[in-house]
């Protein structure tokens, strides 16, 4: 192979951006041809030749559509191949930005196909329909996926095992900062400082409402907002004396702009357009060592946290701001140090290097299976086929979204009549279990728990005989040792200056300080009658018990219950663990860990969740549990059901064949109109619908329906707060590592729970092997410190530290799977933005079931009750005629 064929549709003579940078350091590799989009004129096919190895191709056309528009398609094929036999290419690999011009793919003969994914084109505005089922079937069918940024990586990595993620890079020397002040942009020598820049299109991606809150709030600051505007109008964008608009500007003048600003801006606005976002610009300003402020996009937060400042809403981004503006010298020194350790862990040579590496391999391996088939049988391919026109005349009764756990149940309790859609290949949601190498994990640990008869009537009649239960071994190591859970009732083995410190925190929580000076009265509280239902422990990772004392099993233990008194109490989940549990228990073990799940200050987060009782340390326990081993839990709260085979997904399975409504997999939402109440699937077909059941994260429904969405929906909904985890599976060669199922880590190591997979079925593991489940939680306050190869190594050495496995030990199997929106934050706007959203999408038809769409904590058994009774509310108002469509 000798050429790279690229399709792009993005002008090589635009911003110059990720394309460019590549492609120039691949023409080291390789002859490429870029493809432009066609323009309109005389037919004929522009060439330019814009670098040492690099040529690009702009087809001319007298008549056609926009962009790689399907009548234009036969003329660029036949241009295009005129030119192959007129240059003598015959050896040659495609390579495509866009999936628009798949169909191109029909008239060559390539050695490789390569999609580098940059963007998720199908948010953009206008995005054309075909746009998604061709990129679902360019995922299928390439042998090589690259992908922009870690979110995008963990969007498309589904749809092709060979995807890789390149983030974004810098070419550090060209933006380093200018030798001489007098070098800074001549450009803004007008504007006063401290002067505030942006570069890059301005388009639908930028705030524009953040841009003239901050022009307003601050008339001392003047904004530099450099490049184009596309695909917006520009008579709406903000105008004030101290916003100032500049033409676009060449790549070769960037870093004198960046000389002359004092701080630089990322002001982009929460859409399906910036979703999946890493702005190229990020490390750009980061070589110029300027102070950056970004909205909270989550590939900056997650790869470039400790360079930039993240804000979470307008207010914080203007305060951001403001604090940067006054850095003192040793701050700044501080903060460029951070950013320049970011800058050298990446180049746009490396990342080049890297990928011809692989396309390499992958051409030397030759096409895909779906790609041979896609071009002897030229189709779509791995796609529902669309059903002919009027089959859908009549809408659906109702549409559920989502085939997890709720879903599932809704799609089981409302029978006929119903269509159950979900983007994975597989149900369950996150509630599905893979393997590997023989092992077999789940997305986390689940378990299955329920005193409601009929969730454990269920569990019977799904699983049946594979089915086992088991007394849970629920640990916690910290000082170097296990004790058990939790914490506070079992406080032997720990360092004796830590037993002190608890149980004197507890007494002192209880009565006030032990040594008498500036006595507190106690919390004045009320033993509560033993029905009432409480939080049991200081681990805030599982649900609040309901008055039928269902639960997470993980998080059930003995004690007194007690409420403050006129309903005050703490005001915030941080004075909650100091009033309830001490000093001690706080600082060695409630607050580290929760501060490690929840990834946000502990004060940000709201007490309602705990259920309005306090779960006062029985001081007799604590004391018996610190003088001597507690003894194994018994009983039916100490008791936990998995299914023998299969790992979790097994019992998601098993609704399939109780369903008698329609499933279809492989297929999201990609778009909805509550109005007309129809929904575009990826598939490419729309279903109208007369009633919605949502299963999917509410940001991600708000985000589907789009600007028919009042504003203050909009709003609430990305106001919204989540924890996502990160997994990272693991195989030993050795049977029996441990007879724990599951342990708690407060503190230094990047998991903060382990989950035994072995321990949960023996049929989790193969012969002579063990697997674990490695816990990490993330989010735009707490990135991961690391990802791929780099982090699977890294619970590799700490599970040895902590004594999970040894240095013997072969790891066999390590894999990773990414759960965003795991955990609902329940901060202190939650409630409030949550009965926003509700309200105004029950007047839309559109019922929320579930953890994510009710945005609150529900573990599998919650859920399915959440599905039933979803199914039970349309089919109610279908009984009395009470739809609008």
């Amino acid at each position: 192979m000798d050429t790279l064929i690229v399709f792009c549709h993005l002008r090589w003579d635009f911003v110059y951006q990720r394309p460019q940078h590549l492609l120039s350091r691949l023409a080291r590799h390789w002859k490429v041809v870029v493809v432009e989009e066609p323009v309109r004129g005389p037919r004929r096919l522009e060439r330019s030749r814009v670098g040492e190895g690099i040529t690009v191709l702009r087809p001319h056309l007298e008549e056609g559509g926009r962009g790689f528009a399907d009548e234009s398609m036969d003329a660029v094929g036949e241009m295009l191949a005129e030119y192959l036999a007129e240059e003598g290419i015959d050896r040659y690999g495609a390579w495509f930005y866009t999936p628009m011009a798949l169909p191109l793919l029909r008239r060559l003969d390539p050695r490789v196909v390569v999609y580098d994914c940059m963007d998720e084109l199908s948010g953009f505005r206008n995005a054309p329909p075909q746009l998604v089922p061709r990129e679902n079937t360019l995922l299928k069918i390439s042998n090589l996926v690259f992908t922009g940024g870690p979110s995008l990586y963990d969007a498309k990595r589904g749809g092709n095992p060979h995807t890789h993620c390149f983030p974004s890079s810098v070419d550090a020397a060209h933006f380093r900062p200018a030798a001489s002040p007098a070098l800074a942009g001549e450009g803004f020598d007008h504007i006063p400082h401290p002067r505030l820049g942006f570069y890059g299109v301005i388009d639908e991606r930028l705030d524009i409402e953040l841009l003239a809150k901050l022009a307003r709030a601050r008339s001392d600051w003047h904004i530099c907002l450099v490049g184009p505007v596309v695909k917006i109008d520009p008579a709406t964008l903000p105008q004030a004396p101290n916003l100032h608009y500049f033409p676009q500007q060449s790549y070769e003048e960037l870093p004198s702009s960046l000389a002359a600003w004092d701080l630089c801006l990322l002001p982009f606005a929460l859409n399906e357009s910036t979703r999946f976002i890493s702005p190229t610009k990020t490390l750009e300003y980061m070589c110029a060592a300027k102070p950056i402020v970004s909205t909270p996009i989550a590939d900056v937060a997650r790869l470039y946290g400790t360079g930039v400042r993240v804000a979470r809403d307008h207010g914080q981004f203007i305060a951001a701001c403001a604090e940067l503006l006054q850095e003192t010298e040793a701050q700044a020194r501080e903060r460029a140090g951070r950013q320049a350790e970011l800058v050298e862990a990446t180049s746009w040579d490396r990342s080049a290097d890297g990928m011809a590496e692989l396309i390499r391999g992958a051409a030397e391996a030759g096409l895909t299976r779906e790609a041979r088939d896609y071009l002897d049988r030229p189709q779509v391919v791995g796609l529902p086929v669309k059903e002919p026109p009027g089959a859908r005349d009549e809408p659906v009764e109702c549409l559920i979204a989502g085939a997890g756990p709720t879903g599932l149940s809704a799609a089981y309790h409302y029978g006929h009549g119903s269509l159950l859609v979900d983007a994975n290949e597989e149900v369950g949601g996150w509630c599905r279990s893979i393997e590997d190498n023989g092992f077999t994990f789940d997305y986390a640990g689940h378990i299955m728990f329920s005193k409601d008869p009929y969730v454990l009537g269920l569990y019977e009649k799904l699983l049946g005989d594979n089915l086992h239960w088991q007394d849970r071994e629920a640990w916690i190591y910290s000082k170097g040792v296990h004790t058990r859970y939790p914490f506070q009732g079992a406080l032997h083995g720990l360092p004796v200056d830590v037993l002190k410190e608890c149980i004197v925190g507890a007494i002192e929580a209880r009565f006030g300080p032990i040594d008498g000076s500036a006595r507190v009265p106690a919390a004045g509280v009320r033993v509560a009658r033993a029905a009432e239902p409480c939080l049991t422990d200081c681990c805030a990772d599982g649900v609040v018990p309901d008055a039928t004392g269902e639960g997470d099993v993980k998080d059930q233990a003995p004690s007194k219950v007690s409420s403050f008194p006129g309903g005050k109490g703490p005001r915030n989940f941080e004075e909650f663990i100091y009033q309830v549990w001490g000093q001690g228990v706080a600082r060695h073990f409630a607050v580290p860990y929760n501060l490690k799940l929840w990834t946000v200050p502990l004060h940000e987060m709201e007490t309602s969740w705990l259920g309005g009782r306090v779960p006062l340390p029985d001081l007799e326990e604590m004391i018996d549990g610190a003088l001597r081993p507690v003894a194994k839990p018994v009983g039916p709260n100490a008791r936990f059901g998995y299914p023998l085979r299969g790992g979790f997904q097994a019992l998601m399975q098993g609704f399939l064949p109780h369903l008698r409504g329609e499933l279809r997999l492989a297929t999201r939402l990609v778009g909805l109109n509550t109005t007309t109440h129809t929904a575009l699937l990826s598939d490419g077909s729309r279903i109208r619908y007369r009633s919605l059941i949502s299963t999917l994260p509410l940001p991600e429904l708000v985000r589907l329906i789009g600007d028919e969405a009042p504003g203050y929906v909009r709003r609430a909904a990305a106001a919204l707060r989540h924890v996502s985890v990160r997994c990272v599976n693991l195989g030993v060669a050795r049977a029996g590592i441990t007879d724990k199922h599951w342990i708690y880590y407060p503190e230094r190591t990047v998991f903060h729970r382990i989950f035994v997979q072995g321990n949960a079925s023996p049929h989790n593991n193969p012969e002579n092997g063990f697997g674990v489940t490695c816990e990490i939680t993330y989010s735009p306050s707490k990135p991961l410190p690391c990802d791929g190869q780099e982090l699977i190594d890294r619970c590799i050495r700490e599970c040895r530290e902590v004594g999970m496995f040894t240095d013997q030990d072969q790891v066999v199997a390590s894999n990773m799977v990414d759960m965003p929106y795991a955990y609902v934050i329940y901060d202190h706007a939650r409630a409030d933005n949550v009965a926003r959203i509700r309200a105004w999408l029950a007047s839309r038809d559109i019922v929320l079931a579930g953890r994510y769409s009710e945005w609150e904590y529900y573990n599998s058994d919650h859920a399915f009750i959440a599905g039933k009774n979803a199914a039970e509310s349309v089919l109610g108002a279908v009984a009395t005629g009470d739809q609008r469509a």
